[in-house]
């Protein structure tokens, strides 16, 4: 009988994956990528417990335990480092995050099919822009010389300003080309959750007397709610991951006290100055408080809102 038992699981899972057999071969490649680039290299962090150094084999260097990481937290750069990630990431998250939401609202109050796909298509094309052009862009277009900005100021008598070079501009700078560059990428999956909204609700709605603010406001809204949720809880589960290929493209030594944050600190200290064991303390230290954040967003999503991740 209790073989039985322990057979009747495993008869049904067999039969659930010959059922879906050919959707696991579709999912397949994308498994074994994660697994070969994602999980195989994790046991490379426990260099961060270890004095490792290139040539050195990972499992057999010597044990320091947390020195690395009291020597961040000792670090006289600790501050500004948590400081600036929290406030660049705060700050991004603040202003981008409704932007694309506010765009696919807009875009799904627009009834010209032509002029929808036109402008769906011009707001993604600054998605495929690659960090370093578009850094440049900014570079010329805001140069203190002869960018078409301070030329501007120069005709309004205006004294030219050094955009790149001063640590007050860095922040909008830097949120502002985000926003531009990812709006309308971003709103695709908004576009998405909108199309499985049941018109017929519409429909109710107008036979109701409602106007296409009040459709918006008690439809299509909450409508979007769950998505939008989801989303905000993996962004703030990557609350500490700010890019540091753009902040490297944008910064300066003059620039350092507003833009150094974690991910740039690793870079220079872990990879230029070779300070492998050290750049993985720092990085896995990052990565916990990402969990943390992570595991904390969902309880209380799911707590207040009933959605989660899980």
């Amino acid at each position: 009988m209790n073989r039985q038992v322990i057979d009747k699981p495993y008869k049904r899972l067999w039969k659930n994956i010959k059922k879906d057999r050919y959707l696991l071969v579709l999912v397949a490649p994308v498994i074994i990528y994660y697994f070969i680039f994602n999980y195989i290299p994790m046991y490379g962090a426990i260099i961060a417990f270890k004095d490792f150094s290139p040539g050195d084999s990972i499992l057999f260097s010597k044990w320091v335990g947390l020195k690395w990481f009291r020597e961040f937290f000792r670090s006289v750069y600790f501050g500004r480092l948590i400081s600036n990630t929290f406030i660049l990431s705060g700050l991004s998250l603040i202003f981008s995050f409704p932007v694309p939401i506010i765009f696919a609202l807009l875009l799904n109050e627009v009834k010209r099919k032509h002029l929808k796909r036109v402008v769906q298509t011009v707001s993604y094309l600054p998605h495929f822009i690659s960090l370093v052009v578009m850094v440049g862009i900014m570079s010329n277009f805001l140069s203190p010389s002869d960018g078409i900005i301070n030329n501007f100021l120069r005709r309004l008598g205006m004294e030219p300003i050094n955009f790149m070079g001063e640590p007050a501009w860095f922040r909008p700078l830097y949120i502002g080309s985000g926003i531009w560059q990812s709006f309308g990428w971003n709103s695709i999956i908004y576009m998405a959750a909108l199309t499985s909204i049941d018109p017929q609700l519409y429909e109710a709605a107008r036979i109701d007397g409602c106007n296409r603010w009040q459709e918006m406001r008690h439809i299509t809204i909450p409508g979007l709610m769950p998505t939008a949720i989801m989303l905000l809880i993996l962004a703030l589960g990557n609350l500490m991951n700010v890019g540091f290929e753009k902040i490297i493209l944008m910064y300066s030594p003059a620039t350092y006290n507003v833009a150094d944050v974690i991910s740039t600190y690793v870079y220079r200290r872990g990879i230029l100055s070779a300070q492998y064991s050290f750049g993985a303390a720092v990085g896995l230290f990052n990565s916990i408080i990402n969990f943390i954040l992570l595991i904390t967003v969902n309880k209380i999503s799911r707590r207040y809102t009933q959605i989660g991740l899980w």
